[in-house]
């Protein structure tokens, strides 16, 4: 870098909704899928199921990536991945992990801490099987995370396992599935204005009911 970039001058005024107190007594999953079906059903969003997912990798290190959620129901949050991927051998060494969904558009995020799971063959078959052929392949192809010579490498492998399974329809790996994420805190985030933002945090209880604090942004 040539010199030093000042970007202390980039900011907006958030003024696209508020989080009332009335929400104190809502279930956060409802909350949750109230949220989300506003973002899925909005114009300006490509992808509401994008999330962040950060976890505590086998080097100390925290590391976060986006990946898409596929399924969400009062147990948890679930994706799919390879097992052997940084962040699959991260979930296995330490299960706890991190989600955030951020819409702009609507000025919105929710963070998500809770506890990964693998969840059963039987939901990582239904979810494989339902994919297109040709990221069931994509599955098989990629070493996920590990080092690979070049592209090459990728695309000779593709042909490869297309051939192979040209008449037939390829079995889910054993080292690609679902991980659930089960949460413990869920906390809601709505931008506005002087950056005084409305921030709602929702705690699991050992009863499995819910407490709720607002919290200073």
């Amino acid at each position: 870098m040539k010199q030093e970039k000042d970007i202390g001058h980039l900011r907006k005024s958030y003024e696209k909704g508020s989080l009332d107190d009335d929400k104190k007594s809502v279930n956060p999953l409802s909350l949750f899928e109230d949220w989300f079906s506003a973002a899925n059903e909005n114009p300006a969003i490509e992808e509401a199921n994008a999330m962040s997912v950060a976890t505590l990798g086998v080097d100390g290190f925290p590391k976060s990536r986006i990946v898409l959620l596929k399924q969400f129901s009062p147990e948890g949050f679930v994706f799919y991945t390879n097992y052997n991927s940084q962040k699959g051998r991260a979930i296995a060494a330490y299960d706890k992990v991190g989600l955030t969904f951020f819409w702009p558009s609507m000025e919105r995020q929710i963070l998500i801490k809770g506890i990964a799971k693998k969840v059963t063959e039987e939901a990582s078959d239904k979810y494989f099987y339902s994919r297109p052929k040709g990221s069931q392949i994509g599955a098989i192809v990629s070493p996920q995370s590990q080092p690979i010579e070049n592209r090459d490498f990728l695309e000779n492998r593709l042909n490869e396992v297309e051939n192979q399974y040209e008449e037939n329809s390829p079995k889910r790996p054993d080292h690609w599935g679902g991980f659930i994420v089960q949460p413990t805190t869920i906390e809601f985030w709505q931008g506005r204005p002087n950056r005084l933002h409305d921030r709602m945090e929702f705690s699991l209880n050992e009863d499995n009911s819910w407490s709720v604090s607002r919290l200073a942004p």
